[in-house]
């Protein structure tokens, strides 16, 4: 099937806290240009319960946040579209070409927002146990363990969450650490002692599920003595860190070993008029705030290189 050819200044691929925000400020400078989102609107953000570090709201749900965001983006003229999900792209011509399932764009400049999502836990039954006891996404599913027990695997700020929020439902938590020590902020990790619900396991790591339709039991395993047990538990939550979603992207730009996108400070990749902003680049904090400043940047180099290559 032939596709309709679509010129267009600027093309953001994702809808998350840098797509958006890059979208605000592309749609402020009047460029022609669309929001392409393969899945949800907000990203992580969406699937985070409560937000208390992003500046000019004390407590938020991220839902809520998302949906200014993207309320804003659209009021300044952004087009988004959530619905032709993208299929390809070629970025190695004066144009960056992006075929979606029903159009291709031929457009000036790209920005790649496309965002990271949750590393998925490193056990042999995950895959028999995925969605029927282990989840990523405790505003998801925490709600189906009520009065029951659940485990959250992680050492940074959304397993201190996420923790928090599951006691919500749970009648108990089982933090699993396989470390002594938590990445997360001092303020989460206080409450998380305080609250009577959780419980931390500290240098153990989380090796193996078990049960027969559903998760009955977690094997754990002490990073010291090297001992093994298993604990009942009716859900495990992971939160161990996230992949970034660069799989169409490789053969055009340098990536690290970990997949994400190499760029300056500036947001560029290696191809000209190609940016990455969020969490889909190589960096050291992964934050709301970073994606922001991030989409920010990328915006307005993206605005630059547009302009600076109009023809006459």
């Amino acid at each position: 099937m032939n596709k309709d050819i679509k010129d267009i200044d600027l093309v953001i691929l994702g809808g998350g806290p840098a797509g958006l925000t890059a979208g605000i400020y592309a749609s402020r400078a009047k460029l022609n240009m669309i929001i392409l989102e393969n899945s949800i609107l907000g990203g992580q953000v969406r699937n985070s319960y409560t937000i208390e570090n992003y500046p000019g709201f004390k407590n938020v749900e991220g839902s809520m946040l998302a949906d200014i965001m993207q309320e804003q983006a659209e009021e300044l003229g952004a087009v988004i579209d959530e619905f032709d999900p993208v299929e390809d792209v070629r970025l190695d011509g004066e144009y960056k070409l992006v075929e979606t399932e029903s159009y291709i764009y031929k457009a000036k400049s790209l920005i790649i927002a496309t965002g990271a999502s949750p590393r998925k836990l490193p056990i042999p039954n995950e895959g028999k146990f995925a969605g029927k006891g282990i989840h990523y996404c405790a505003v998801c599913d925490g709600a189906m363990y009520e009065g029951k027990v659940v485990g959250v695997v992680g050492g940074g700020n959304s397993a201190l969450e996420e923790a928090i929020f599951l006691t919500r439902f749970a009648k108990k938590v089982y933090l699993i650490r396989r470390y002594d020590y938590f990445r997360g902020e001092k303020s989460l990790l206080d409450q998380v002692e305080k609250n009577e619900k959780i419980e931390i396991l500290y240098n153990e790591d989380l090796v193996n599920v078990e049960g027969t339709n559903f998760v009955e039991k977690a094997i754990i395993k002490n990073t010291l003595t090297r001992e093994e047990k298993s604990i009942d538990i009716d859900g495990v939550f992971g939160y161990i860190g996230t992949e970034p979603k660069t799989d169409m992207f490789g053969k055009y730009i340098n990536l690290t070993k970990n997949g994400y996108i190499i760029t300056d400070e500036n947001m560029n990749t290696n191809i000209p008029g190609v940016y990455a902003a969020g969490d889909v680049r190589e960096k050291l904090y992964r934050q709301i705030t970073t994606a922001v400043a991030d989409g920010t940047i990328a915006a307005l180099e993206a605005e630059k290189f547009i302009i600076s290559n109009r023809s006459e």
